[in-house]
């Protein structure tokens, strides 16, 4: 499978879609806390860990070479 930019944001959403509403669907905490904080620090981690994986794995391709 080819994983392009928008195909891996895909599928970066849907994991914290997923995540979301699992937490939502469990009753663990208030829908409004899930919402306002739990679902944009997933968002914002999630990117993070997906643009440092991308460099890691630019690195590592031209160290290859």
């Amino acid at each position: 499978m080819q994983f392009s930019l928008p195909v891996s944001l895909g599928a970066l959403l849907a994991v914290v879609v997923v995540g979301v509403a699992g937490l939502v669907g469990s009753d663990m905490m208030p829908l409004e806390t899930t919402l306002m904080m739990v679902a944009p620090s997933m968002l914002v981690f999630g990117v993070l860990a997906f643009a440092l994986g991308m460099k890691h794995g630019e690195y590592r391709a031209a160290a290859v070479r």
